[in-house]
């Protein structure tokens, strides 16, 4: 059922307007507000998948309805209603976030066709709402020892904003998640984080991966092709592993901090981009760069906020959470019920020496999951946890 609230201060109008919707679709709940104050408070109180809300009106008009609306909750588009007066009004709306506008007296068909297409941007917003929540929860931080709540508080400070980080830590730490929590809580999380895995891109090839290349740049190159920088424009580019990036891609990445200006491959133009660069790595940069393999001057530019992950076991307190939270998950993927962990397995899988840190972690969890009993005990863990 569709929720739609129509803000007008002509009865005769309401009236039209409500008979043609309930008439239209028997789906639609119609409610009326006869002034502006009145439909901000509904709004206050209700939920709406649409409002019709007309421009000239007494108390509040239809402008400082709308934009009390979007404070309120940006999420309900919003049709303007405009006489033959306010049409340069309605136009200027669009600007301010309407979804668009219809003339009075309402013609049918324009008015049927701009609320299902309304209707259908609110259905987006919430499916796109959901699909967020469900991807954030793969990207959640497990665990409330002491150097994962500094690593937490750093996130929500440092998130809102534009500022580059570094995340260093061993392999199979979560770095990956921290780069996720960033762009989430960003101003930028409506775009898209890029991530690129430097170690796994050959360096021949790691230039074209980034910034793109023209047709004829290189043999294989038959085509034009945009890079991982322009994909994520107005979002935030995770490189992962880039202590083991090229030096000639490294100057480039350089150039694109310091400009904000990327140039594809054989081409000679340049092409501005509103990037976030957050960047990882498990090895000391700074031995990198006493050994020549790192750019200082792009360590310093990365390396605006430092972010360090500790191993697991410098976080052994989080361990009990993190089996819960891996059990649960494996019996989601798997269709099947949670196994609980005995006191003495999760002691015992406290004081072991977790040399692949959460990544082996949870690979025990689940092989555990799959060969143990119904309750994991500690016989189990000294039977399938071995390395």
């Amino acid at each position: 059922m569709s929720k739609i609230l129509i803000i007008e201060d002509e009865a005769a109008i309401r009236r039209v307007l409500t008979k043609i919707l309930s008439e239209e679709n028997d789906s639609y709940k119609v409610e009326e507000a006869e002034d502006g104050l009145q439909g901000v408070e509904k709004v206050k109180n209700e939920d709406y998948d649409l409002i019709l809300c007309d421009i000239k009106m007494p108390k509040m008009d239809g402008v400082e309805v709308l934009e009390a609306v979007k404070k309120i909750k940006p999420e309900i588009p919003m049709v303007m209603i405009s006489g033959h007066g306010d049409l340069e009004t309605a136009i200027n709306t669009m600007r301010l976030g309407a979804f668009d506008y219809i003339s009075k007296p309402p013609d049918l068909n324009r008015l049927l066709n701009t609320v299902r297409n309304a209707l259908d941007r609110k259905q987006l917003v919430v499916e796109n709402k959901i699909l967020k929540k469900k991807v954030s929860k793969n990207y959640e931080m497990i665990g409330n020892s002491e150097a994962i709540n500094h690593i937490k508080t750093m996130i929500d400070k440092v998130a809102p904003t534009d500022a580059r980080v570094l995340i260093t830590g061993p392999n199979g730490t979560g770095k990956e998640l921290v780069a996720h929590q960033l762009h989430e809580k960003s101003e930028r999380s409506s775009a898209p984080i890029i991530e690129v895995n430097c170690a796994a891109i050959p360096s021949e090839l790691i230039e074209s991966e980034l910034f793109g290349h023209v047709k004829g740049a290189f043999t294989s190159a038959v085509k034009d092709r945009a890079g991982k920088f322009e994909a994520a424009d107005g979002g935030t580019i995770f490189l992962d592993e880039i202590g083991d990036m090229s030096l000639s891609a490294q100057a480039k990445v350089l150039r694109a901090l310091q400009e904000n200006l990327i140039q594809r491959v054989g081409a000679d133009k340049d092409i501005k981009v509103n990037v976030r660069v957050v960047a990882a790595t498990n090895k000391d940069l700074k031995k990198e760069i006493e050994e020549g393999r790192f750019r200082e001057d792009l360590y310093h530019r990365l390396a605006v906020i430092l972010i360090k992950v500790p191993a697991l076991n410098d976080r052994r307190d989080d361990i009990p959470e993190l089996i819960e939270h891996f059990a649960a998950k494996i019996a989601s993927e798997q269709g099947t019920s949670p196994k609980s962990f005995s006191k003495s397995a999760i002691k015992l899988l406290q004081e072991y020496d977790w040399t692949g840190n959460i990544r082996e972690l949870r690979n025990v969890v689940e092989r555990l999951i799959i060969l143990g009993g119904s309750e994991i005990s500690e016989q189990d863990v000294q039977l399938f946890a071995s390395k």
